[in-house]
């Protein structure tokens, strides 16, 4: 792989991001750029700590002796994984790196997602670790792990070994906002117990594919369309109407991303082909109304696959998966009462999957207030209960809380003011971010979070502003020079 983003600006910072996105870093598996961050502060002769689960607190000492002005900043190593279902069928995100392209004032990776949340955070604080240069407070920069798989890295570090009492958290998405609070979530898991029969018959592959996706907080908003759902209620539609048997099912690849696929594999009778054809297709009509102007390059279609004996679900399991598809909350359940622009509550099916013992929901639910969290989570459990599946608490953290007075936060708008000659958009964030954690660990811990344009995270259409990238890295030194 060559130098694709040589020659842009700040040199630096894109030298890092490019050097990062060779190295594999899907959550769970981020022992080799963690093992880069080491190689780095060794080689950078920079004070380091790394814990047991694979977080990587870096330590530079300010210039001046007199400075007593700590600071943190802090980003998440891992990236969400997802490629183009016509992308390369090898590439393999624990083991392959990321093929990056430029195209006028983007950078993006071909055919999968780009990692810029939050590996553009982690080129700003190489960057202003590498750079001597820089006249600053005492920088601990802390480089924390598994963000998007239930923010383990944040949830298990120990605050203690921090002295500093401003953090900088480098996850935002939209350039000009400085956020001051942002959503607490959880993951919940429905594990329905199934079993098999042998059937003969026609096969079908039903597939939903082609839809938007996105971030399950950042694009919640957008009404963008849910793969694992529609897929259930087209399987209802033809329940309705004749007799199937489902021998597959499967959709969605992250919790925290919008289902883009869904596929199902069914068996049905011979004689009932064009039956089955007839719905998929007014089915698919339907939708694609419903969605017009949202999810325009959507496909939804049955393929014909022959002649087919195979295990197929039973009645009981196919009558409760096709309950919990189409029972379970989508979406929005609860804008603010204060910010009509911003989401309170919200629920994303983003996993579906199906094993020899097992049908598996994984949901994802954010929320301001915990309180609506929590009876949420006792719907999705009372949902499950009533078709016999566990429900499972996998993760959950706290949200961020809203602080009135924030000194951090009052210099960043003066410095905002002084780059950009207006003021910069102070918001509530939908999306969870680690600042919560830290809230919650830190007394008297004081955060803002910004960030550089990223569009279409946590798809393969990611996107990265070149120039933007520039211009909040500016920002943040700012930010800096006046602490």
């Amino acid at each position: 792989m060559g130098n694709v983003l040589a020659g842009l600006e700040p040199e630096n910072v894109f030298r890092y991001f490019e050097e990062i996105s060779r190295i594999p870093r899907p959550s769970g598996k981020c022992r080799a750029v963690g093992d880069y961050i080491v190689s780095f502060a060794e080689g950078h002769g920079l004070e380091f700590i790394r814990d047991e689960i694979g977080n990587v607190l870096v330590k530079k000492p300010s210039k001046r002796e007199s400075c007593d002005k700590t600071v943190i900043l802090q980003g998440h190593l891992d990236m969400v994984c997802e490629k183009s279902y016509d992308y390369d069928a090898k590439h393999d995100f624990s083991r392959d790196g990321l093929n990056l392209q430029v195209l006028d004032d983007s950078i993006y990776a071909k055919g999968t997602t780009l990692g810029a949340d939050d590996g553009i955070a982690v080129a700003y604080m190489l960057a202003i670790l590498d750079d001597d240069s820089l006249d600053l407070p005492h920088i601990e920069a802390l480089f924390t792990v598994d963000e998007e798989d239930g923010m383990k890295g944040a949830l298990a570090f120990d605050t203690s070994c921090l002295k500093g009492r401003y953090l900088i958290n480098l996850d935002h998405e939209i350039e000009g906002e400085i956020l001051t609070c942002s959503a607490g979530g959880r993951r919940v898991k429905c594990s329905l117990p199934v079993s098999y029969e042998e059937v003969s018959g026609t096969a079908y592959d039903i597939v939903i594919c082609g839809l938007a996706g996105g971030h399950s907080g950042m694009e919640i908003d957008k009404g963008r369309g849910n793969a694992n759902l529609l897929l259930g209620r087209l399987l209802h539609n033809i329940t309705k109407r004749m007799h199937f048997c489902l021998k597959y099912i499967g959709g969605g690849l992250n919790d925290t991303a919008i289902p883009r696929e869904a596929k199902a594999e069914i068996i049905i009778d011979s004689k009932d082909c064009d039956l089955l054809e007839t719905i998929v297709e007014k089915y698919s009509r339907i939708i694609c109304e419903e969605f017009e102007g949202i999810e325009d390059n959507m496909m939804i279609y049955a393929e014909n696959k022959g002649d087919d004996k195979a295990r197929c679900l039973t009645a009981d399991a196919k009558r409760g998966i096709g309950f919990l598809l189409n029972t379970v909350p989508d979406g929005i359940i609860k804008m603010s009462r204060k910010n009509d622009n911003l989401v309170r509550t919200s629920l994303n099916c983003g996993i579906m999957k199906l094993s020899d013992d097992e049908f598996g929901l994984i949901i994802n639910m954010r929320s301001l207030a915990e309180s609506e969290k929590e009876a949420l989570s006792d719907k999705i459990s009372y949902l499950a209960g009533s078709v016999g599946a566990a429900y499972t608490e996998e993760y959950d953290y706290p949200a961020w809380e809203y602080e009135p007075d924030s000194p951090l936060r009052k210099i960043a708008f003066e410095c905002f003011q002084k780059q950009y000659g207006r003021n910069p958009k102070l918001r509530g964030f939908h999306a969870g971010l680690e600042c919560g954690i830290f809230f919650k660990k830190m007394e008297g811990v004081d955060i803002i979070s910004f960030g550089p344009d990223i569009a279409n995270i946590h798809t393969p259409k990611e996107r990265l502003s070149i120039s933007s990238a520039a211009s909040v890295y500016e920002f943040l030194l700012e930010i800096l020079k006046c602490l």
